[in-house]
């Protein structure tokens, strides 16, 4: 079969079933869970004869010789089974629950996977048929899983001016389901020629993450699997443990990360009168600069520890991480101090698929003690002002982030120029000096100069869609400021 029918058969199981009520997520856990089982069961066979660990009466044709309710029960079994196995195994498994009620629909699912054979297809359309379904279900609003969804621009954008090599190790500490692993790859093996060591380091020693929701997780190591980084019976490389939690021994060469929005951490706990409530979780790590509850704040401390000397970050973070005062002020000093900040680029809303959210990407590298502070000069790109993107009608492309990174100057960023000047004020790249921002008040980094033009000029308004989604975004923002205040108001 075409690429294109394979496509077009997966996709329209995806309609049917959610015309029974099926979400696009549960459709992709099902199908994570079934398309596991199956190449497990085409690897377990000659030439590749590896051992998958799963149990006979649990495997692949334990599902295509049953029919009816003996299907439902059975696959409820062997979900519940296999969820308690070691290693990768069990992370795919972990907590999964059976949600394709009806066992006609359910066999459809089983099979359309069983009539290919998955193992010989090209990594790279097994790749686009698993994120297209990924990207559909951060669509999905209702879901909410676009919160676990990176818009793939942007990190192509964060992958071509971090530049990752071969043999070099790459983190996220909060990996979602592995867009910035993936894009990484993909970069590496597009751009070096590779040997068979090389290779193999690529595959198995290269990538690892942190990720704490049981279903992102297994559909992150599924999406790896699918793109072959890593090993059907090798062991699992993406941690379900909470990365803010303690120090890590290993450093790594390279963090590339979007951390969750929401500004505070929390955890529910039993009061005296046995009722759940929350409370901010703060992280109390000799190793943190600052004890707080923002859970930005932490992870951009987080990640700093988790870099090699020289080893370089790229990371999605929100507007409080530049401005906020106390904690944020105490981070930001030490940022500049101990790591080369070099770069932020400041981003536009509507891309995200949470609304309202103002986010900014820092690069930084890190560097070993010093009396005098690594970061001489912090250049700012400016892509917000006066730019205007929704998800549908107008996405974020890769190109539209070009400028950005011929600035940025991957080939050697200590000979960049500044396209601002006082003849071009319209300029959107421009530089400060660690003089310059010191001397601001509570060392704020939400810098810009760059006048809006919507505010001046009511002849070039946008569309008036953009215009309702832009006020949408800004009424979410703010609802979302006040339910933090009605938070701390009311002890939550």
């Amino acid at each position: 079969m075409t690429q294109e029918s394979i496509i077009s058969k997966v996709w329209n199981l995806a309609h049917v079933l959610r015309d029974d009520g099926v979400g696009y997520g549960d459709y992709l856990e099902q199908i994570t869970f079934l398309l596991f089982l199956k190449m497990a069961d085409e690897y377990g066979r000659p030439p590749h004869n590896k051992k998958t660990a799963i149990p006979e009466e649990y495997n692949w044709e334990s599902l295509t010789q049953r029919r009816g309710a003996d299907l439902e029960s059975h696959y409820t079994m062997l979900l519940r089974e296999l969820g308690q196995a070691k290693g990768t195994l069990g992370q795919i498994f972990t907590k999964a629950q059976n949600k394709i009620q009806d066992p006609a629909k359910l066999l459809k699912v089983i099979d359309m996977i069983n009539k290919e054979q998955w193992s010989l297809m090209g990594s790279d359309l097994k790749g686009r048929i698993y994120e297209g379904l990924l990207e559909k279900n951060a669509e999905d609003v209702k879901s909410g899983a676009g919160q676990y969804f990176t818009p793939r621009a942007l990190i192509k954008a964060m992958v071509h001016c971090v530049r990752p090599e071969p043999k070099k190790t790459i983190t996220d500490p909060a990996c979602g389901t592995g867009g910035f692993f993936l894009v990484s790859y993909d970069y590496i093996t597009e751009n070096y020629d590779l040997n068979k060591d090389d290779k193999n380091f690529l595959k198995n020693k290269t990538f690892f993450g942190n990720e704490i929701v049981a279903s992102t997780r297994r559909m992150c190591l599924m999406n790896m699997f699918l793109h072959n980084i890593g090993e059907i019976d090798g062991d699992s490389f993406i941690s379900p443990t909470d990365a803010l939690i303690s120090a890590e021994d290993r450093k790594y060469d390279y963090v590339l990360t979007n951390p969750p929005f929401g500004k505070k951490s929390s955890m529910s706990i039993t009061n005296e009168a046995g009722e759940q409530e929350k409370q901010d979780l703060t992280y109390n790590r000799q190793d943190f600069w600052a004890t707080t509850s923002n859970k930005q704040l932490n992870f951009l401390q987080h990640i700093r520890t988790l870099l090699k000397a020289n080893g370089q970050a790229a990371v999605v973070l929100p507007d409080n991480v530049l401005f906020e005062g106390g904690a944020g002020e105490t981070v930001r000093k030490e940022m500049l101090k101990t790591t080369d900040l070099h770069t932020i680029l400041r981003l536009p809303t509507g891309i995200f698929y949470a609304h309202g959210v103002k986010a900014n990407v820092l690069f930084f590298e890190n560097k070993e003690a010093s009396k005098e502070a690594h970061t001489k000069e912090v250049w700012i790109y400016d892509y917000r002002t006066n730019i205007h993107h929704t998800l549908k009608k107008q996405p974020l492309r890769f190109e539209d982030l070009s400028e950005f990174i011929q600035c940025y100057n991957t080939e050697n960023r200590h000979k960049r120029k500044e396209t601002y000047s006082e003849k071009n004020p319209e300029g959107r790249f421009r530089k400060f000096s660690y003089k310059e921002i010191m001397a601001r008040d509570k060392t704020n980094l939400d810098i810009f100069w760059l006048k809006d033009k919507s505010l001046a000029d009511l002849d070039n308004l946008p569309d008036p869609d953009e215009l309702a989604n832009e006020i949408i975004e800004n009424i979410e923002a703010g609802l979302e400021s006040f339910r933090e205040i009605a938070g701390v108001l009311n002890g939550d």
